[in-house]
């Protein structure tokens, strides 16, 4: 299944903490999508999300997001995982 990245950008920056419970709720909602969310990373202070997850289509990763918290990302690309 394909990689997708994506990226969220919060005005006035972002908790770790408030991250973290974005992606549980995304992990409660990919299911339904057949998506799986499996990394994220954070820029508390740029207000900056990368959000890593195997999806059948970047329509599909973005409903999950839009379900789950209604935090969707500006971009998403797909990917390929290098060594």
């Amino acid at each position: 299944m394909p990689l997708y990245m994506d990226i969220h950008t919060i005005g006035g920056g972002v908790s770790a903490e408030d991250v973290a419970k974005a992606h549980m709720a995304d992990l409660q909602t990919q299911g339904k999508y057949d998506v799986r969310y499996l990394r994220y990373w954070v820029d508390e202070h740029a207000g900056k999300i990368f959000c890593l997850a195997e999806a059948p289509s970047a329509e599909a990763a973005a409903n999950v997001h839009r379900e789950a918290h209604g935090l969707e990302a500006e971009e998403i690309f797909e990917v390929q995982e290098g060594s």
